[in-house]
């Protein structure tokens, strides 16, 4: 939409002779929403109202999530619709439950959604992955697109999820959550600690660098 904005794409369909025509062209030069843009971290859930130092247990999380379910799809990002909480799944002979389910509109495809009150194991790594697989063979349709995993922890523990998810054919994400907003200077001391994991991985911040 900026984009079709700077572009004057409204003044030139009015006075264009083929606005059909130049329909056509914008939507296939138009940039397409992928499933990275949607993902972002850290997320801030601090109109739930806990604090960093409260203890919280994965239910209470996953209820409070819920009861502000308009602010919590705010926080997720355009497209993301509620399908299920807990939802079950059949896998052999056992049960299991996938804490969230939503469907992304845009993106056309299911996303499975993990709550951890701690940082990022390879067990919820597994775990996720699982899902993601039972979704991709049982319930994908045809026109859905792969569905995407993501794990909602305290602490992405970088090291360990680029490991975990180097050899995975399937669209995992972590990202860290926050219960209350950081004050100035930890806000600070973040953004430093993320620009120095881009530095190593090669992007370059400003022209002094």
């Amino acid at each position: 939409m900026k984009r079709q904005i700077n572009t004057l794409y409204y003044e030139r369909s009015g006075i264009s002779k083929k606005p059909d025509q130049l329909s056509k062209i914008v939507n296939q030069r138009a940039e397409r929403l992928t499933v990275e843009d949607m993902i972002k971290s850290p997320f801030s859930f601090e109109f739930l109202g806990f604090k960093a130092k409260d203890v919280v247990y994965e239910n209470d999380l996953e209820k409070a999530l819920l009861d502000r379910l308009e602010d919590f799809l705010l926080e997720m990002g355009n497209g993301f619709c509620f399908e299920a909480k807990q939802k079950r799944i059949l896998i052999g002979d056992e049960y299991f439950f996938i804490d969230l389910v939503f469907y992304h509109r845009v993106l056309k495809c299911h996303v499975l959604v993990e709550l951890k009150v701690d940082e990022a194991k390879h067990e919820h790594i597994g775990q996720l992955k699982t899902y993601v697989n039972y979704y991709k063979k049982e319930i994908m349709q045809e026109d859905d697109n792969p569905p995407v995993g993501l794990l909602l922890v305290t602490n992405q523990n970088r090291a360990l999820v680029e490991y975990a998810i180097a050899d995975s054919d399937q669209q995992l994400f972590v990202s860290k959550y926050l219960l209350e907003l950081p004050s100035e200077e930890e806000l600070i001391a973040e953004i430093e600690r993320e620009k120095n994991v881009l530095r190593e991985q090669g992007v370059v911040y400003g022209m002094e660098e």
